[in-house]
């Protein structure tokens, strides 16, 4: 059994030994000034591109943030796709220029942003997690907030967020099946207590990891998404990076 955890818990604890590593390797898009900061997380060069910051979610502190890092800057954009989304925003990681680590990592470090687990590239998304990490540690920015990561046996708290990017960590009691689903149960009340829900259609990406959701019962994880659910709160996990596996005695929070 523990020869075959050794290829899951290497996956899930490889972001933390590759913090501000070498810059992400995507193409560049381009370069602009920035001449405005739109949103907390989407800023207007000055030819007139909206840019999505890819990789993050924002926190209640993140605009000002991006505002004192970005406002007036020369800026680079990397990405796999230049394609706009339906709102005409071009996603990228944002880079000042001459600088290798992206405003993401600076604001992941800072604790003014949540990693999203979108970006799939392993070394970008490795050197995200590892830039939360850091700040996790540090109890920088909204990590010095203890409810900043939700404790699964109060349910009704993450359920309160509801439509809200939330980062829970707890034990996982029991896996099931129904139907195309997978349920992650983290309490004994399956209609009222905190679950994670794996679709067919993402269990793949599981299994090239070497991972099977089975394997993850009585383990303690860290799973990151948007709250969903009516009597009990859910996370639909679409993507692989939204799940880390934790050490049955580290203190909550600290593990990249």
């Amino acid at each position: 059994m523990t020869r075959l955890l050794l290829p899951i818990i290497a996956f899930f604890i490889f972001a933390g030994h590759t913090a501000f590593a070498a810059p992400c390797q995507f193409e560049s898009q381009g370069e602009g000034r920035v001449a405005a900061i739109v949103d907390a997380r989407s800023v207007r060069l000055d030819d007139g591109r909206e840019i999505r910051l890819a990789g993050i979610e924002p926190t209640a502190t993140t605009k000002q943030a991006l505002t004192s890092l970005l406002a007036g800057r020369d800026v680079t954009l990397r990405s796999a796709d230049d394609t706009p989304d339906r709102y005409g925003r071009q996603g990228a990681l944002v880079f000042l220029d001459g600088s290798d680590t992206s405003v993401q990592a600076m604001l992941l470090a800072q604790g003014e942003a949540i990693a999203s687990a979108e970006i799939t590239d392993k070394d970008c998304a490795a050197t995200l997690m590892a830039s939360e990490a850091q700040a996790r540690r540090q109890k920088m920015g909204s990590w010095a907030d203890p409810s900043a990561i939700k404790n699964p046996e109060s349910p009704d708290d993450i359920l309160a967020g509801i439509g809200r990017f939330m980062v829970v960590e707890g034990k996982v009691l029991s896996v099931r099946q129904a139907g195309a689903t997978t349920y992650l149960n983290f309490g004994r009340n399956w209609t009222r207590g905190f679950a994670v829900t794996i679709s067919k259609r993402a269990l793949p990406a599981f299994e090239s990891a070497g991972i099977s959701p089975k394997s993850l019962e009585n383990r303690r994880i860290r799973v990151r998404g948007w709250i969903e659910g009516t009597t009990g709160p859910r996370i639909d996990v679409r993507l692989l990076g939204q799940v880390e596996l934790l050490g049955a005695t580290e203190p909550t929070g600290v593990r990249p």
